[in-house]
């Protein structure tokens, strides 16, 4: 039988485009995400910072760092999950994101969860 890892986190991710808050004339584009993170492993996980890696269609990166998600440092119980949702805007009509969150167990062990890669694209953008 399979043992279950102490601490390890399934992150899903759903993202749409805000049309009515995006001006393409004046290359701004806004993106919302949906981010379902999901405590699989055996003890309880707190996460305390973000790390985003934010490309856009040209090539342009911006980090961006900061203390939890939407003011919140959740603490997952094992089987619990949080959803949140946030933004970005960027400067081209496609780009994307990925990035990890600093996590902390109840006996202080430390670990990043990866959060994979996901697109932002305007509607009608990508084939």
């Amino acid at each position: 039988m399979e043992e279950i890892p102490d601490y390890t986190l399934e992150i899903q991710i759903a993202t749409r485009f805000l049309d009515e808050e995006s001006e393409p004339e004046s290359d701004r584009y806004v993106f919302a995400y949906t981010i379902r993170i999901r405590n699989l492993g055996r003890r309880p996980a707190q996460l305390l910072r973000r790390h985003w890696i934010i490309t856009d269609g040209n090539g342009k990166v911006d980090e961006v760092r900061g203390d939890g998600v939407v003011g919140q440092q959740p603490r997952l119980e094992p089987g619990e999950q949080f959803e949140y949702t946030s933004g970005a805007v960027l400067e081209t009509a496609v780009g994307s994101m990925q990035g990890s969150y600093d996590m902390v167990g109840d006996d202080g062990t430390r670990f990043d969860a990866p959060i994979p890669p996901f697109t932002l694209s305007m509607p009608h953008t990508l084939h």
